[in-house]
């Protein structure tokens, strides 16, 4: 299998975050209440006249939300590189203004900028060198790596405003992980969009490697009302979405052909609900669970994900045709939480 081959479809910007290949950047393949669009909002879309009250930002987006918006930072690019086992990150903290649904702009504490943040992919044993900058000039921030044993008291500590800190870990354990900011209450860091993946390859591959035609990364994960720790404990979503957003996987559907082998590493970040993950007009192969290859299972419908959870998915398609990939849990699918794969002949 050629890695990465076909790995996101659309742009940065449509895609709302980046991926990094163990040292190399690459880019990646009706409105409710988290945000605002610029027009008034209908009564389904839950605007409502606490939202209409709110004054435009300097951008002229108006948003809605309880909490204080702060200055929106344009993302930047991750600073990593490998030099043999070890490979340094470099990381950045940020307040910024991102689009999760046509129109509407949810002012986001991220990791550089994008929500999810950067797809960090790395093999197992490697030392990671990791430094994070705190860009957010209110507000400390943290990282709490899924993917490393480390005591959190001494490794996944606050860094203040304008400060930066250097963490070491090993990736001993293959699979597919949640990374998130783990500041108290870490509830509403994640909620603010502070979450992103993880992948610690195996270090003899997976058992299917060479099968595999295609790889796609998704994360589902949830938006609430701007910044209100109450809608975050209700955990009444306003928004379910993959890759940060409800729009960016149906306009620019994922590709395959007829025949082909899809993998799709799948995380569920939450923060409050689960993911039935489920691929309509297929069956799933094989499903590593948490992304280990120790735990295969086969001839899975549905990939039952709790929050943090991970799966790396994969399934033939023998007919060209649409072919969207959900949560089965249709209350969230119906906002959000839905993708296309579109298998076509080559051209």
């Amino acid at each position: 299998m050629k890695r990465w081959n076909g790995l996101w479809t659309a742009g940065l910007a449509a895609l709302g975050f980046a991926v990094i290949l163990a040292g190399f950047y690459v880019n990646p393949a009706d409105g409710r209440s988290a945000g605002q669009q610029q027009e008034a909002p209908s009564a389904e879309a839950g605007g409502g006249a606490e939202a209409d009250a709110k004054a435009p930002a300097p951008d002229g987006t108006v948003h809605a939300g309880h909490g204080g918006r702060r200055e929106s930072r344009p993302p930047v690019e991750p600073v990593i590189r490998r030099e043999g086992g070890t490979v340094f990150i470099q990381m950045t903290a940020q307040v910024t203004d991102v689009e999760i649904s046509e129109g509407i702009f949810y002012n986001a504490w991220t990791f550089n900028g994008t929500v999810p943040g950067p797809v960090i992919r790395v093999r197992e044993g490697d030392t990671l060198v990791f430094t994070l900058e705190n860009l957010d000039p209110e507000q400390e921030h943290s990282m709490d790596f899924h993917a490393v044993h480390a005591a959190p008291s001494r490794k996944f500590v606050d860094v203040m405003p304008g400060e930066e800190r250097t963490f070491t870990y090993t990736a001993s354990s293959p699979g597919v992980f949640m990374y998130h900011c783990g500041t108290a209450p870490v509830l509403e860091h994640i909620a603010n969009g502070m979450y992103g993946m993880i992948i610690v390859e195996p270090k003899d591959g997976y058992p299917s490697d060479g099968e595999v035609d295609r790889e796609y990364v998704l994360v589902q994960s949830e938006w609430y009302e701007e910044h209100d720790m109450e809608a975050f404990l209700a955990g009444d979503p306003a928004y379910v979405v993959f890759n940060g957003n409800d729009f960016g996987l149906k306009k620019e559907p994922l590709e395959a052909r007829p025949g082909e082998t899809v993998r799709f590493y799948v995380l569920n970040a939450g923060p409050n609900h689960v993911s039935s993950f489920h691929v309509v007009g297929t069956i799933f192969d094989r499903v590593y669970v948490d992304g280990n290859p120790a735990n295969v299972l086969k001839g899975l419908q549905t990939v039952l994900l709790p929050a943090s959870g991970g799966a790396v998915a994969e399934f033939a398609v023998r007919e060209t045709g649409d072919y969207p990939v959900v949560t089965h849990q249709f209350n969230h699918a119906t906002i959000g939480a839905t993708a296309i794969l579109r298998v076509t002949e080559q051209p």
